[in-house]
């Protein structure tokens, strides 16, 4: 399992990607973005998750990281830039 950290453009996108994540029985867990991450609304999901990553992509999603050894690795931007 892979864990993550998922940036929104909004408050509510936040909260129909944690209703998302129970629907498709995957770990989430909502909370401030970490200090050396940007973020429009303030609020990211850290999850779990083994599948493809596409699959979680929607218009409410800012960034995703993959956490590795405590560290942040953009591997998808909405602008594009990962």
């Amino acid at each position: 399992m892979h864990e993550y950290m998922v940036l929104f453009f909004t408050h509510s996108g936040a909260m129909k990607f944690k209703r998302k994540s129970k629907k498709e029985t995957f770990p989430c867990e909502l909370m401030p973005v970490p200090r050396q991450l940007s973020s429009n609304c303030g609020v990211s999901a850290r999850i779990a998750y083994d599948g493809a990553i596409d699959a979680l992509v929607d218009d409410e999603i800012e960034k995703i990281y993959r956490i590795e050894n405590d560290e942040y690795t953009l591997i998808y931007s909405e602008d594009g830039t990962s």
